[in-house]
C-alpha cells in the first residue's frame, strides 16, 4: 500500500523484486492543472500573489492555482481558474472536474475523491 516517504512524495507501488514507484504531489498538481486548462472555457489557472510575483521575475510554476492533498491513495484537488467570458460556469466546471479526475486516476492509479473549483476571475478579452 501507499505510504508517505519524503515530504510531498508518495509510494504508489512497492515490489521488493522490482523496486519502488514514487510520485511527488507536485506531479499530481501538474496533471490537474494541465487537464483543467484543456477544457474549453478555461482561460488559465489563477495563482496567489506569490505565484504571480514569481512568474513576473521569470520563474514559471506549472502548479499555479492548484493544491492537492494525497492521503492513503486518495486525492483531493483544489483549483483556482480563470474563465473565458460567455461560457456556462457550472457546465464548464463540471467538465473540468471530470477531466481532472480522469487524468489523475488514469495516470497515477490514485483515487480522486474531490475536485473543488474556485472561479478566480473572468477573462473579458475576445479570442484566445
Amino acid at each position: 500500500m501507499e505510504r508517505e516517504t519524503d515530504r510531498n512524495t508518495y509510494v504508489l507501488q512497492d515490489d521488493e523484486n522490482i523496486g519502488t514507484v514514487k510520485i511527488a504531489d507536485d506531479v499530481v498538481a501538474m496533471i490537474a492543472g494541465l487537464a483543467a486548462t484543456e477544457v474549453e472555457g478555461v482561460s488559465a489557472m489563477a495563482g496567489n500573489m506569490s505565484n504571480e510575483l514569481m512568474s513576473k521575475v521569470g520563474v514559471k510554476k506549472l502548479t499555479k492555482g492548484v493544491k492537492v492533498d494525497v492521503f492513503e491513495k486518495h486525492v483531493t484537488v483544489d483549483l483556482a481558474v480563470m474563465m473565458d467570458y460567455g461560457y456556462n460556469i457550472p457546465a464548464t466546471c463540471q467538465k473540468v472536474q471530470s477531466k481532472v479526475k480522469t487524468a489523475i486516476e488514469n495516470m497515477t492509479g490514485l483515487n480522486v475523491t474531490d475536485v473543488n473549483i474556485r472561479i478566480a476571475g473572468v477573462n473579458m478579452q475576445k479570442g484566445n
